[in-house]
């Protein structure tokens, strides 16, 4: 097994083999009723990954990149590689001057809710995956609402909708409807669901819906395709292009994400990257931003973990995202503790969650706590506590960070 093969092998053995001789849909093509859009932008993001060789980059090149204005994609992938590393602190200065160049002090708080989480799909690294015994649960319209009510009483006003990935327990009538219920106590309205095709986020804007996050988890075709055994999920060209649907669909922002660990952190965070600078240069009016989570264990599993990307790649990476995309929002997740996002919010994160539950139905008493989560969260602070947390170091929490007139 190589250094890049974060997953335990344990787990990838026996049942990928047995799993790949049953599931015969080819990762690569698209199933009926998946919209296929005009682009290249993902051939570019994966032609541009596999020719980075991150060893070539020198020290040289690591400080001539920190110390321009405006970064190339050459910078980026030399701000990304190892020879970065010894050069933390510079990155983190350069980094934390972009930051507050650009966004001031201001932190945008908001939190999750996750509405369902059933899911269709075999993802071997997800305690949702169809095959884990969890309980199952998902959220009625009164219940949603009891919730978003909830949340919104701590004086947030930003709220991001989760689903599992299933169309037949969460299909897009239930989402919109969610969506039109947080519009009566939310200014801001984001969306992590399944992917969809244009026509339908179309119609998820117009319920009220601001910005869609998808992760794409791992740029790595063949990687991506012994980690999604099942399930829509598995077809990888859908999910590159869900960010470009989601645009054409009126979607305001687009947020990107791979999922650290999963195989080179440093490809997977260069072709992130190279993603979202793609389609902003397609589309200029498009609020692009980042997500940077690592691997967590999982419910059922504990054998899960982000075996190299360690706090000081985590920096690296949020560091070079901020240094590469000056303009682009960077949001800092639970799956980190409250040191760590204290210390990456001062420096190069816009966003953080607060009063965070990744179960279903768990904000309100009235609300039984019906479903498991998705994966184990490290910092449970309140809403209360992050504010406070936040104004200590000098920023200024904000809780809403648009308004519509």
């Amino acid at each position: 097994m190589s250094k890049n093969d974060h997953i335990n092998e344990s787990i990838l053995s026996d049942e990928i083999r047995e799993h790949q001789k049953k599931n015969r849909i080819n990762h690569m093509e698209y199933l009926p009723g998946m919209e296929i859009i005009d682009s290249t932008i993902m051939e570019q993001v994966i032609s541009a990954m596999d020719a980075y060789d991150y060893e070539k980059y020198t020290e040289s090149d690591v400080l001539r990149a920190i110390a321009k204005d405006n970064r190339t994609p050459e910078d980026f992938a030399a701000l990304l590689s190892p020879a970065a590393l010894p050069h933390l602190e510079e990155m983190a200065q350069a980094a934390q001057r972009e930051t507050r160049k650009h966004f001031g002090n201001s932190v945008y708080m908001f939190t999750p809710i996750y509405i369902a989480n059933y899911c269709e799909n075999y993802c071997i690294y997800c305690g949702f995956n169809c095959h884990n015994r969890i309980r199952r649960a998902k959220l009625n319209y009164e219940e949603i609402e009891k919730e978003m009510k909830a949340i919104s009483e701590s004086g947030l006003q930003e709220i991001l909708i989760l689903t599992g990935e299933s169309r037949a327990k969460s299909d897009v009538k239930y989402i919109g409807e969610a969506c039109k219920i947080a519009g009566k106590y939310f200014k801001v309205i984001g969306l992590e669901v399944y992917p969809m095709n244009s026509d339908e986020y179309r119609y998820l804007h117009e319920c009220g819906a601001d910005y869609v996050t998808v992760f794409q988890e791992t740029y790595n075709s063949d990687k991506y395709e012994t980690l999604h055994l099942a399930g829509h999920k598995r077809i990888f060209p859908y999910r590159v292009n869900a960010q470009e649907r989601a645009l054409m669909g009126g979607m305001r922002g687009v947020a990107f994400a791979a999922l650290l660990g999963l195989d080179d952190f440093r490809k997977d965070a260069f072709a992130t990257g190279m993603h979202a600078y793609l389609l902003q240069r397609k589309y200029p009016h498009a609020e692009i931003s980042f997500s940077c989570p690592r691997l967590r264990p999982i419910i059922n599993n504990d054998r899960i973990n982000p075996m190299d990307v360690h706090e000081a790649q985590l920096l690296q990476v949020v560091t070079a995202y901020r240094l590469f995309m000056p303009f682009a929002g960077i949001t800092i997740s639970t799956r980190e503790c409250a040191r760590v996002r204290n210390n990456i919010v001062n420096i190069a994160a816009t966003k953080i969650s607060a009063g965070v539950s990744t179960g279903i139905g768990s904000h309100v008493e009235e609300v039984e706590d019906k479903g498991d989560e998705q994966f184990e969260i490290s910092d449970s602070r309140t809403v209360e506590e992050v504010y406070s947390d936040l104004a200590g170091l000098g920023l200024q929490p904000v809780m809403n960070d648009y308004i519509y007139v």
